[in-house]
């Protein structure tokens, strides 16, 4: 129980400690003087959202505050460490409005040891659950940089959510862990509100996840976020590539840019050439290029999930096309790709041009404006193609073949 009389008289012989008035203390705070003088005179407690300004300002910690005194100095305690539970209490109260969801499927919410998921199915014969665990990699670092905290967090659950998709799963619920230094209250209402509204539009559930605060082992003000999904699929409907066959057309699905892969590497380029950021690609900044959030495609697939003509499907990610088509593709076939074909984004040629990089490093770390691949039977590739060009570009750009090199590139990229 949090004593008002003895948290005030701490208040006000800091203050006087530090030589402050209740004003300067006040407009420190960006409050009225009234309010110090309640919580100096026990009758009121500071607000939460203060605590942590507070704390800074009377040079202690939250738990000293609440506590109405300061520990030890020769004795340890979690605070000192780095870790102020009181405070990250009122965090995971905040997180609490974020978890919320009409899935009646999700059993409990915030609080509990682990999350409950109901996963009755009855339409379901033989559910197969499908689980993936996900990070945005290094465009984490620029998102936290550059103001794109809630961005960021739909380039993660996006990605995730295309990784199971290519299974013909359905995505269910979602656990996040959000790794920092020091638990800064809006950073992470942020980042559970981004994460939250990413799987909602993705049609599944946030349910729970983890804050860890590591002080001794992630610097300050940085935040290293991961999750993982839970989506399910009929046993015989799972796509895995095994019915491809010779003849089947390989269509391709358009990224809007470079989704979760290659920023390191883009990261070099800003290093070298700090310029680059501002300048203009197609009426936008650099910047505003790269940090397009990752391309959701369960929307467009959901309604032909299941459809016999779809063979196989490969999500784009580190390794190009190449690298991720090979993994669907039956021994003795190759999915032979006209590279003439693929529509290149303006903002790969900017970044292939400005590092002087060649092809064979463009395909093997950037999607190239490619973000999906879907092999299907060749009867049914246009009537696949009119469905998916309802939600984002799709066109044909190989076919399968019989052949030991499970990808085959034919031609070269149009830079044009």
């Amino acid at each position: 129980m949090l004593d008002s009389v003895k948290i005030g008289g701490f208040i006000s012989g800091k203050r006087k400690e530090l030589g402050m008035t209740q004003q300067q203390l006040a407009d420190r705070l960006n409050i009225s003087f009234q309010a110090v003088s309640k919580w100096e005179n026990g009758s009121t407690f500071p607000n939460v959202e203060l605590l942590p300004e507070l704390s800074k300002v009377m040079e202690v910690t939250v738990d000293e505050l609440l506590a109405g005194c300061e520990k030890d100095g020769e004795e340890l305690s979690y605070s000192k460490a780095g870790v102020d539970i009181a405070y990250t209490d009122t965090i995971k109260k905040e997180m609490a409005k974020h978890l919320e969801t009409g899935d009646r499927r999700v059993l409990n919410g915030l609080g509990p040891f682990a999350s409950l998921y109901d996963i009755s199915f009855p339409e379901i014969k033989n559910p197969v659950l499908v689980l993936k665990s996900e990070e945005p990699g290094s465009k984490q670092k620029l998102a936290m940089e550059y103001g794109y905290t809630g961005s960021i967090c739909h380039d993660m659950i996006n990605h995730l959510v295309n990784d199971i998709v290519v299974m013909g799963a359905k995505p269910l619920a979602v656990l996040d862990t959000i790794v920092c230094g020091n638990a800064e209250k809006d950073t992470i209402g942020a980042l559970v509100k981004g994460v939250s509204e990413a799987c909602r539009e993705n049609e599944c559930s946030l349910v729970g996840g983890e804050t860890s605060v590591q002080p001794q082992v992630v610097e300050k003000g940085v935040y290293v976020l991961t999750s993982s999904i839970a989506g399910i699929v009929e046993k015989n409907r799972i796509i895995d590539g095994s019915a491809a066959g010779e003849g089947d057309v390989v269509l391709a699905l358009a990224s809007n840019g470079l989704h979760t892969n290659g920023y390191s590497l883009v990261r070099m380029l800003m290093d070298r050439m700090p310029e680059i950021k501002l300048e203009k690609v197609e009426g936008e900044t650099f910047i505003e290029q790269i940090m397009k959030p990752h391309t959701p495609y369960y929307k467009a697939l959901k309604g032909i999930l299941g459809k016999d003509c779809i063979h196989g499907m490969a999500h784009i990610t580190g390794g190009g096309i190449e690298g991720n088509l090979c993994r669907v593709i039956p021994d003795g076939l190759s999915a032979v790709i006209d590279l003439d074909k693929i529509k290149t984004l303006p903002v790969f040629r900017f970044i292939r041009q400005c590092g002087n990089i060649s092809d064979r490093e463009m395909l093997s770390t950037f999607n190239c404006g490619v973000g999906f691949i879907m092999v299907v039977q060749a009867e049914a590739a246009a009537q696949i193609a009119v469905h998916m060009n309802n939600y984002c570009e799709c066109y044909e750009i190989g076919r399968i073949r019989t052949g030991e090199q499970k990808v085959v590139m034919e031609h070269r990229l149009n830079w044009q």
